[in-house]
């Protein structure tokens, strides 16, 4: 499927160390495709959640680890952090995981059925450069596709470490099916990007509402 929009990331292989390449080769027995694979796994589970760009997947296996009755989605390009996962969900047995290898919109544009009971993107990559803020995941389009899938009442998480990103976040989150919530900052443990972030003298900014009824959807 051929993507709508500029991709919000550059697909490098970069560096895979021997175990994270070994772990990539059992990546069809943990991968999902669709929203109707979704659906049909997510029946086993009290809830569905997704993270959007887990990177090294600190944040999705704590989480996994402390929920075994939610059923968690990681979506990641980057084949080390895939890799980094799957030889996670290995070692410590999680069964409730399973990843989206590909851009997140693809899967996200799939359908219009309400899944997910929260999505979570923490410190998405943010383009620091004003000619390349266009390839900025974090956009119009991307919440009103996000949407479609979160169910009412679903939580959206988002954080950033980046003032200006911030601000277009605060501005495209303003959206009738959108409402604040009391932050859950204090509860997550930060994660390797928020720590650098603050290590280098930047604020973490959190987002956190849910999705509420409107004439929108």
């Amino acid at each position: 499927m051929r993507l709508k929009f500029l991709p919000s990331f550059v697909k490098r292989r970069g560096r895979i160390t021997k175990k994270q390449e070994d772990s990539l080769h059992k990546l069809d027995n943990y991968s999902i495709k669709s929203l109707s694979e979704i659906v049909s796994l997510s029946r086993d589970y009290e809830c569905c959640k997704l993270e959007i760009g887990f990177g090294n997947s600190e944040y999705l296996q704590r989480q996994a680890l402390e929920n075994p009755s939610t059923l968690f989605i990681g979506s990641e390009v980057y084949l080390s952090g895939i890799g980094t996962l799957i030889g996670a969900i290995e070692e410590k047995k999680l069964s409730n995981v399973r990843i989206f290898p590909d851009d997140a919109r693809i899967l996200l544009d799939q359908g219009d059925e309400s899944i997910f009971d929260e999505v979570v993107i923490l410190c998405p990559d943010p383009w620091p450069k004003d000619r390349h803020h266009k390839r900025r995941l974090l956009q119009s389009e991307f919440i009103e596709i996000l949407l479609k899938t979160l169910k009412w009442n679903g939580g959206l998480y988002i954080s950033t470490d980046w003032e200006h990103y911030a601000d277009e976040i605060r501005a495209i989150l303003n959206h009738p099916s959108l409402k604040k919530r009391n932050s859950l900052r204090e509860s997550r443990a930060s994660t390797k990007f928020e720590d650098r972030g603050i290590k280098e003298g930047r604020k973490v900014y959190i987002f956190d509402y849910i999705k509420t009824k409107s004439q929108s959807y």
